[in-house]
């Protein structure tokens, strides 16, 4: 006994990905650094710390993707305590 597929049959594949939050989370944000770091790294291709703690190598264009979250919550309260010192 022989098995035969319809014609009319074909079989489809789920090609979707669903996205996670884990540790490479950090890699969809663009991060904040001291500058003169940031340029050294870009020029050299060295780690360099953001301000959230993640240490990485910048290679691509930060202006494609949103600002880390952390960055921008230390960036905001050392712009505040600033702000609070010459009042």
């Amino acid at each position: 006994m022989t098995t035969q597929l319809m014609p009319a049959v074909e079989t489809l594949e789920d090609r979707r990905t669903e996205e996670s939050v884990d540790e490479g989370g950090h890699d969809r944000f663009s991060h904040y650094a001291r500058k003169d770091k940031l340029t050294e790294a870009m020029v050299m291709g060295t780690p360099v710390v953001a301000l959230c703690g993640k240490v990485w190598v910048p290679s691509r264009d930060p202006q494609k993707y949103p600002v880390c979250p952390g960055c921008k919550q230390v960036w905001e309260s050392l712009s505040s305590a600033g702000n609070d010192s010459d009042s």
